[in-house]
């Protein structure tokens, strides 16, 4: 007998790509779907979403400071209280931030837990100020 595999989360695509059958948005499920969910908290501030003002984080704020360890920390602190604050379905395993002064930005390393997964997801990130 063969078993249907479920998908439990889903997200639209945000690259907004076209499904060719059907013309419709495409749909990132599951892990994926997880993954981007992160992105967006991390990268949404504080305020920026209507009717839910306390969705978001500080990170933004963070990159205009001074590049040091100081900061990388303070970033690291930031990305926990935000992903444990608003994203349920992770569990975060490993945070670490590198400053990278030649970029002007710092490298972001992930390791979390989607659900009951006993495989963890890496997520790599590079966060650099936009002005």
């Amino acid at each position: 007998m063969a078993t249907k595999l479920t998908k439990i989360y889903s997200d639209l695509d945000l690259t907004f790509n076209k499904v060719s059958v059907t013309g419709d948005v495409a749909i990132r499920y599951d892990e994926q779907a997880v993954i981007r969910s992160v992105r967006n908290l991390l990268l949404t501030n504080t305020y920026d979403r209507l009717f839910q003002p306390q969705i978001g984080s500080n990170v933004t704020k963070l990159l205009f400071e001074n590049i040091d360890p100081l900061t990388a920390s303070l970033l690291q602190n930031e990305i926990s209280n935000t992903i444990k604050n608003f994203e349920p379905r992770v569990s975060i395993q490993s945070i670490v931030v590198q400053p990278n002064e030649d970029q002007n930005a710092y490298n972001v390393s992930l390791t979390f837990f989607i659900g009951n997964n006993t495989s963890p997801t890496a997520v790599n990130l590079l966060l650099q100020r936009s002005r």
